[in-house]
């Protein structure tokens, strides 16, 4: 064996002549005070090239001449036997004056120096590279696993071990993954091992806790490993491919771990435990864990489902069709396109797919596994040959990267000078020649590994890769994240993974993680649709975490996208239905149903409510759960119905009012048995009368319900049956009821707001109110604006039909007197003017108060319904119908009629909109666009700010009508 003086050569030019002179000197000045001899001087010239490209390098052999001198007189492995023995030495049989933190800095510095010029000069291929690399992160971590052992005996907490066939500690050992597991590791990397432990076989102190002392000793030898002395380092160290990282010790039992991969693992985990091997520790625990791995790495038998999730982890990469992208400035040569990933994934797919069947494919190195699959068949010898060149040629170039100043960097500079380091290290002096070929390398890969399951499902973006898998962010994921606007793509891609690690009940499952695989990168675009893409998420991920179970919602989503993607903007633009879709998850059942876009006809609600009656049992309070139930899902329809443009505001207006309607025919005969079972039975009747929105049916999502009840008594002298309530009381206790009923929340939520201020007297007067005591007050003493607010009044519920007639009468009757019109005309503007003082507008937007709004429409209605209703002109409740109605009686002018009537539709359109989607109506120019955009569809028009010049226009138009028609 020759030593290495006599095998070096120049591994390219001399990039920096000046730092590689000084070097050259430093080191002449050791060779002539050490008396190198003459064959050790010689060598010195042909390190110039590499001192000129690694300041690193360079820094070692300043720092360490007679190192250097050792390392150029001994054969390359001869030498690398050395290095290692010294570990062993102190794992084994330390001396008092050892200092194993030092000791292993300097042999590390030594190995990295060997390494790089038998690498550089040829000497070594990247197997011999990569093993030797390898080989001192073993004897390393088994020196720190000794090492720290030591200090816990000397404390008390560990005893010494009875069995050294065992290692240092009984019962626990490290499992080498990644690159480190397939002795694959690149010059300036981490090693990645996970720990863990028997409780029951830790010699453990008296007193020690197993789970305590096991973290205790990882942390020591990670500690010892990677801490910076002014000695160095020896390994970074990533404990983080134990099972779930975020949420669990840092050293795993190992029952613990046997349950989890059994329970959630994931097939990227099944991918990092191809390569997995006992590095340290008991090794015979250790086997026997892999032993027991071996089931879930390797399945005999994978279902298509299985086989599509293997696939997917190739296909988050997004593969680019434009090659001009592949190029070596700033390439990224681990996780880029046409990178070392590519490569690796290419193969350890197919050896998940095909290696529970055949043994032979199970290797954990890169290129053996690529050579196995092509001998099996499975892959072309021409591309395994290419791929495994390819890997060859990258996993050098990421070397060189490396060497350069010793730090964990898979990139090529983006600086030409820089990359010309890079170039110099691999022999090559001319940059441009050098990029081509790097770029014609990751093209090469990347067709290769585009090919691969080239008919499957993208899992990626038109925006880049959405890779998931692992436990550290994919960089280049990150940067898809960020051009799809969401702001914090880290947090987005970690919640993904927690996702995927099953810590929802909707990925708790294998089929629902296999879901949620496909299912994720579609949430995203679709996320990013709406313009609102944090938002979106957010409020899917409080939606997703609240699922019971996933499967059933993700194949629904999965096999209608339009749907989901209905879904998801309805998150991000509408707050108050993403709300109940999260407090209950349920109410999207209603989305299963194949006539959910279907309009609504009001039997359907009075169906749903009596079919949830019957189920949830007789009594008060199952109805009242009942309603909420059957309200929850119904109200969803119906907004979702309005987001998605299927229902426009006079639908949905009525829409809303016949739920109302349901719930209070469902509610006050509940209310009313209640009342008879406390009180006893009482003759008489009942109605309840709505007003405001619901009486006009003009509802939307945020409305609440204005009602009054009226009552009959056969005998205003009877009493109840069981106590001596008289009319008054039994049906005062009726309208409590009925409002609890309808307001007060329950384990299934809320139904309305209930406002009785409109009933005769108001809040001065009895709370039900008797069909006498109404007559005469609207005879007598009700004011003009209680008249304009008995327009909107029906009957939503009565005890019996005949009763309802008779109620409906008596508020015709009153509307029906005659009424001056010019008083009438003043007082009506006394009231707007009072309510614009003590309610002023909230601004543009405030579309029921701003001034040529809702209000003024509804009041110049009202108006005209209220003077000509004693000479038989129309009465409507309804906003819309009754302007319709008055242009065909002849009544105002017709020109005023047409523009309150345009500015009514257009504003309650837009109304229905801002109601469904926001809490609170607010200036929706700075909501997300999706919701513009729906809004400005809802208004005709093809953008926003058309949408804001014609409801500018209409209002405009509807004050100027207000004021002609009411004077």
């Amino acid at each position: 064996m020759q030593p290495l003086a006599d095998q070096l050569q120049p591994c390219g030019p001399v990039l920096d002549p000046a730092a590689a002179e000084r070097a050259l000197e430093v080191l002449s000045a050791a060779a002539e005070r050490d008396g190198w001899s003459g064959r050790l001087a010689q060598a010195v010239p042909a390190l110039a090239p590499v001192f000129a490209a690694s300041p690193y390098l360079a820094g070692l052999a300043r720092g360490r001449p007679a190192m250097l001198a050792q390392i150029l007189a001994d054969p390359p492995d001869q030498r690398l036997e050395a290095i290692l023995a010294e570990p062993q030495r102190l794992e084994t049989a330390p001396t008092e004056s050892d200092d194993v933190s030092r000791r292993l800095r300097e042999l590390k510095a030594e190995t990295h120096l060997l390494t790089a010029l038998a690498d550089l000069s040829g000497v070594w291929d990247l197997d011999a590279v990569t093993a030797a690399l390898t080989r001192f992160a073993d004897a390393a971590l088994r020196c720190a696993l000794a090492e720290a052992a030591r200090a816990e005996i000397a404390r008390g907490r560990l005893l010494p071990p009875s069995d050294p066939a065992r290692g240092p500690i009984p019962g626990l050992f490290c499992i080498a993954m990644g690159k480190y597991g397939a002795f694959e590791l690149n010059y300036s990397s981490d090693i990645d091992f996970s720990v863990f432990f028997d409780p029951a076989a830790l010699p453990l102190g008296q007193g020690v806790e197993p789970q305590a002392e096991a973290n205790r000793l990882t942390q020591a030898v990670a500690e010892l490993l990677q801490a910076r002395t002014h000695h160095g380092y020896v390994f970074r160290v990533d404990l983080r491919l134990r099972p779930d990282p975020s949420s669990t010790p840092i050293a795993a039992p190992v029952a613990a771990a046997l349950d989890y991969y059994e329970s959630v693992g994931q097939n990227w985990e099944r991918c990092a435990y191809i390569k997995a091997r006992v590095a340290a520790g008991d090794l015979r625990a250790g086997e026997a864990f892999l032993r027991d791995l071996l089931p879930f790495v390797w399945r005999r038998n994978l279902d298509f489902a299985a086989i599509a999730d293997i696939h997917s982890i190739k296909r988050q990469i997004h593969v680019h069709k434009v090659d001009e992208r592949m190029t070596a400035k700033g390439a990224d040569l681990k996780l880029g396109h046409g990178g070392i990933r590519e490569i690796e994934f290419y193969a350890q797919t197919q050896q998940l797919i095909l290696g529970g069947r055949d043994p032979r494919l199970r290797s954990p190195r890169t290129q053996e596994a690529l050579a196995a699959l092509a001998e099996a068949g499975h892959v072309e010898p021409r591309t395994a040959a290419e791929l495994s060149e390819a890997y060859d040629r990258l996993r050098a170039l990421e070397h060189r990267a490396q060497m350069v100043g010793d730090h964990q960097t898979h990139k090529l500079p983006e600086s030409d000078a820089e990359r010309r380091r890079i170039a110099a290290l691999a022999g090559e002096g001319d940059l441009r020649r050098f990029d081509a070929g790097v770029g014609r390398l990751l093209r090469a890969v990347n067709a290769r590994y585009g090919e691969l399951f080239a008919d499957d499902e993208d899992l990626s973006s038109r925006f880049g890769s959405l890779v998931f898998t692992g436990v550290e962010d994919d960089p280049e994921t990150l940067k898809t994240l960020h051009r799809m606007g969401f702001s914090e793509p880290a947090k987005v891609a970690a919640t993904i993974r927690a996702w995927h690690h099953g810590r929802i009940s909707a990925t708790r499952t294998e089929r629902g993680r296999e879901l949620f695989t496909r299912l994720a990168p579609r949430l995203l675009e679709a996320a990013q649709a709406t313009g609102a893409a944090d938002a979106a998420f957010a409020r899917f991920a409080e939606f997703f975490a609240g699922l019971s179970s996933g499967v059933q919602v993700q194949s629904l989503f999965l096999a209608q996208p339009k749907l989901f993607e209905l879904v998801v903007e309805v998150m991000a633009i509408a707050p108050r239905l993403a709300t109940i879709l999260a407090r209950r998850p349920v109410a999207l059942d209603a989305l299963m149903d194949p006539n959910f876009f279907q309009p609504i006809d009001p039997g359907e609600h009075r169906a749903a409510l009596a079919a949830a009656m019957a189920r949830l049992g007789p009594g008060f309070e199952a109805a009242m759960d009942a309603a909420r139930q059957v309200h929850r899902e119904q109200a969803f329809r119906i907004g979702v119905q309005v987001m998605s443009g299927a229902a426009h505001a006079t639908e949905a207006g009525a829409a809303f009012a016949d739920l109302a309607d349901a719930c209070i025919q469902a509610l006050a005969p509940a209310a009313l048995a209640e009342t008879h079972r406390m009180g006893g039975d009482f003759p008489g009747e009942v109605a309840v009368v709505a007003l405001g929105r619901c009486g006009s049916r003009e509802m939307n999502a945020g409305s609440d319900l204005d009602l009054m009840t009226v009552y009959r008594a056969e005998d205003p002298a009877a009493m109840s049956t069981l106590k001596s309530w008289g009319a008054e009381t039994v049906y005062a206790r009726f309208t409590q009821r009925l409002i609890a009923a309808l307001s007060s929340p329950t384990a299934e939520g809320t139904l309305y707001q209930v406002d009785m201020r409109l009933r005769p007297s108001g809040t001065a007067g009895p709370v039900a109110v008797s069909l006498r005591a109404l007559i005469d007050y609207y005879a007598g003493e009700a004011e003009t604006w209680e008249f304009l607010a008995l327009t909107r009044a029906r009957v939503a519920w009565a005890s019996s039909p005949a009763f309802a007639e008779t109620v409906a009468a008596a508020l015709d009757q009153a509307l029906r007197r005659p009424r001056e019109p010019a008083r009438t005309a003043a007082e009506v503007l006394d009231m707007r003017a009072l309510m614009a003082r003590e309610r002023p507008d909230k601004g543009f937007w405030d579309l029921k108060l701003s001034p040529g709004g809702l209000v003024d429409i509804e009041f110049a209605a009202q108006y005209l319904q209220i003077v000509h209703a004693g000479e038989s002109g129309p009465l409507r409740p309804h906003t819309g119908e009754a302007l319709t109605a008055l242009a065909a009686a002849g009544i105002g002018e017709a020109e005023a009629l047409a523009a309150l009537g345009e500015a009514w539709s257009l504003q309650q359109d837009l109304s229905q909109v801002l109601k469904v989607a926001l809490e609170d109506q607010i200036d929706p120019s700075h909501e997300p666009k999706a919701l513009r955009r729906l809004l400005a569809r809802a208004g005709g028009v093809r953008d926003f700010p058309a949408l804001v010049r014609r409801l500018k226009a209409a209002k405009l138009k509807a004050r100027t009508a207000f004021e002609a028609v009411v004077r």
